[in-house]
């Protein structure tokens, strides 16, 4: 039986399943911490800013599907978490946040480190943010904070003050008029259009003679059942980056990313479709989908308020992505003109041998796309593969090729930098025998994943194995803001934001106890994630990378093209590194390698 309102907040936690909690200790959650310490079956994981904390756990319920669920002080503690609780919340993942909060009766009185935090967690947790006064409330804040955050995939937050932490308990409030008695119950519900509606939106696709596909994070579970459908409708599928893992590479009919770090199928394929199905996804740039009325289309997804957001749908199913392909595909009719989807087998090919052309130009010293595509044919199967935001996410997107059983994320909605690490330790935690890979660029090491080594120094032996990778793009540049600074904003690398300073991360990470590689050479990548990909310790393996080498999109608009001119006329100083290398990749893209 739980003592104090610390004691019982664990014990409901564990009854709504959580077995571990990240955060940060600090004297505004002391009646919290001290219950951790009373009890053994929730994990409280250390981090070393809370930030992180709020990173791991929407990783965690990426990974997992459950709530997630950080710890914070007052004030600053819980400031500090607001980066990574956006993440969630833009990616709409369940996120719990429990803050501590000054005595109560301080509050008002601009005390030190008081925050108006339900004001400032209004926003991010604009579902469910409310502060425990009395011992008899904490119930059912806490069952109404897990449920919303479940079933509306949010972040919903409770704020603790420090002196209700240490209040007697009230598991049972008392029986009389103004009592909330709250519980647990399993929550099932139907997630399948009508018929009506699933034969409305058949007819649609079976009128068409050019599907395509767009599968994103909602589509993660529907493997299976975007496949027939792409077989059935012949049609290609394109992903949207958090939808890498929905369907596998190697499949001759997925086209791979979609937008501005996308492939030139899913471009051509978007260009010239008469009928888009969009399953699960909230991709945000309109420009990359079909022209309006250029296509008819419809839409799957499991929150109507995101129906034809993106485009102007003709119809729009919401349910379960899988349960709704499975209840659609018995009204499909099989194509029997299979000249669209072998039209996208065609492109398929040639644009692996493109990327594969460009991966194996000659750089200074290293080229990034390399780097990712000697990463693919070496992936563990099962493994989990995270990116973080920058010119690495390029390269992520394009060059590595997901299998079936593996699992992928980034920041999608926010596209933060700084979520890798923390997303990759959080995987660890929910997956230990799982090969775990973070790929992070430079800028996003130095903001924080730094840091985050000294969390995997010192958790990683209760993993019971090694099978982490933190691979680096030491190219000393904040590349992919410096490539929009040229093809955006037509101006040249402005070199007192852009350059960073050099890091020896491979011998930081010795340092740590950690395996650090440090390769240098081109043809010493493949070798570099062998070695990495067999440590018997988690490894940081730092890739001395050329930051001239251009992230071209599928098709350079000439307002880019322009602005990218302009730049170089107004004196960039890599003005002509950035060109030679721009030439490779064109080349490549008329004359890629021939097939064997």
């Amino acid at each position: 039986m739980a003592d104090t309102v610390g004691d019982f907040l664990l014990q409901r936690l564990g009854e709504w399943g959580v077995r571990r909690v990240y955060g940060y200790p600090g004297d505004g959650i002391n009646g919290i911490m001290g219950a951790f310490g009373r009890q053994e079956t929730i994990e409280f994981i250390q981090v070393r800013h809370e930030e992180m904390a709020a990173f791991m756990a929407t990783a965690h319920a990426k990974f997992t599907g459950e709530v997630g669920v950080c710890l914070a002080t007052s004030g600053p503690g819980a400031v500090h978490l607001l980066n990574g609780l956006y993440d969630a919340k833009l990616d709409h993942q369940g996120v719990v946040a429990i803050v501590g909060q000054q005595k109560r009766m301080s509050i008002g009185s601009d005390y030190q480190q008081e925050v108006d935090l339900p004001a400032l967690f209004k926003d991010v947790a604009h579902e469910y943010v409310h502060m425990a006064t009395d011992p008899a409330q904490v119930r059912h804040l806490i069952d109404r904070a897990f449920r919303i955050a479940k079933e509306e995939r949010a972040v919903t937050c409770i704020i603790f003050p420090n002196d209700v932490q240490d209040l007697e308990a009230v598991p049972r409030p008392p029986r009389e008029h103004g009592t909330v008695v709250s519980g647990i119950g399993a929550l099932t519900r139907s997630h399948v259009p009508s018929q009506q509606a699933l034969e409305q939106a058949a007819r649609i696709l079976n009128e068409g003679k050019k599907v395509a596909i767009l599968a994103g994070a909602g589509a993660l579970h529907a493997t299976d059942e975007l496949i027939e459908v792409a077989d059935i409708l012949g049609a290609g599928i394109a992903k949207a980056l958090l939808g890498k893992a929905a369907v596998p590479d190697d499949l001759p009919f997925v086209t791979g990313a979609i937008g501005l770090l996308g492939t030139k199928p899913s471009h051509d394929m978007m260009s010239e479709c008469d009928t888009l199905l969009m399953v699960g996804s909230n991709f945000p740039y309109s420009e990359h989908l079909p022209k309006e009325g250029q296509a008819r289309g419809v839409q799957i997804d499991i929150d109507a308020r995101r129906a034809s957001v993106r485009y102007p749908m003709e119809f729009n199913l919401i349910g379960d992505s899988r349960e709704t392909l499975r209840a659609l595909i018995p009204l499909l009719l099989r194509k029997t003109d299979r000249q669209w989807q072998d039209d996208i087998r065609a492109n398929v090919e040639r644009w692996w041998r493109v990327l594969e052309g460009r991966a194996m130009n000659d750089a200074n010293p290293i080229n990034p796309q390399r780097v990712f595509w000697e990463l693919s044919p070496r992936l563990p199967d099962g493994c989990i593969v995270v990116g973080d935001s920058g010119s690495a996410t390029n390269w992520y997107a394009r060059d590595v090729k997901i299998r079936r059983g593996m699992m992928t994320s980034v920041s999608g909605g926010l596209a933060t930098m700084g979520c890798a690490v923390p997303y990759a330790i959080a995987a660890k935690f929910a997956y230990p025998d799982r090969h775990v890979i973070a790929l992070v660029g430079d800028g996003a090491m130095q903001m924080n994943g730094i840091n985050g080594l000294i969390t995997i120094a010192k958790y990683w032996p209760r993993w019971g194995n090694g099978k982490l990778v933190v691979m680096v793009l030491n190219n000393r540049d904040l590349n992919l803001v410096t490539w929009e600074e040229r093809v955006m904003g037509g101006n040249p690398k402005f070199e007192s934001s852009q350059v960073m300073p050099d890091f020896p991360y491979a011998q930081y990470a010795q340092l740590l106890g950690l395996k650090g590689i440090r390769i240098d050479s081109p043809d010493a990548v493949a070798a570099g994630w062998e070695a990495a990909l067999a440590s018997d310790r988690p490894c940081v393996l730092e890739m001395v990378t050329d930051p001239h080498v251009p992230p071209l999109p599928p098709d350079v608009p000439a307002k880019q093209a322009a602005a990218y001119f302009k730049a170089l006329l107004k004196g960039d100083p890599d003005a002509l590194a950035t060109v030679r290398a721009s030439i490779k990749e064109t080349w490549e893209s008329w004359f890629p390698p021939r097939k064997d």
